[in-house]
């Protein structure tokens, strides 16, 4: 696939299906992640596989950090949280595990993860998968962190579902160049 086709037409899948991505496709998606610009060579970037097997786990993990959040959630969300889990056959959750340094900023290594994050996204994208990225309050959430073993201080960019497309796309419109496009003047 052409890179600039590639930009061009990943977009974000609405359903996901088997198959998922294997490990050898998984061994390229993540090669891929780790060509993120990374300042300072700091590699920020924390990567957690759920694999197909583990996901109706996530989902109580999901449903546990909103019954913390909200002791009176009802049952129908706390259902709704573990379908969560169910969306894709294989979910990566990508954190960034930031160092405190006088030359990158926390930012800088945020957004490094954030591009390790969209490697993530065209890779699967140029191997044939479909994928989406989400967050929602369980990236913020402290027991969420500590299930996949990250820090209290460290910060989920998103969950990453991977799986064979079904259907379209998200049908919210793209802007183009021009709504968000200036040339300084000076």
């Amino acid at each position: 696939m052409d890179a600039l086709e590639l930009l061009l037409g990943r977009d974000s899948a609405l359903r996901l299906q088997e198959p998922g991505p294997d490990e050898a496709a998984l061994d390229t998606i993540f090669r891929s992640a780790l060509r993120a610009p990374d300042h300072g060579r700091l590699r920020p970037w924390r990567f957690v596989v759920i694999p197909r097997d583990r996901r109706e786990r996530f989902g109580e993990v999901m449903a546990d950090a909103l019954r913390l959040r909200e002791p009176n959630a009802s049952p129908e969300a706390l259902a709704r949280e573990r379908q969560k889990a169910l969306r894709a056959p294989v979910i990566i959750v990508v954190a960034a595990h930031t160092k405190p340094s006088d030359k990158i900023p926390k930012v800088e290594q945020i957004i490094s993860t954030g591009a390790a994050a969209q490697n993530i996204m065209l890779a699967a994208h140029a191997l044939g998968y479909g994928a989406m990225w989400r967050t929602g309050p369980a990236a913020y959430d402290a027991t969420v962190k500590q299930a996949f073993g990250l820090e209290a201080g460290d910060a989920i960019i998103g969950f990453l579902y991977i799986g064979t497309r079904v259907g379209g796309s998200s049908p919210l419109p793209r802007p183009v160049p021009e709504e968000v496009v200036a040339v300084w003047r000076g």
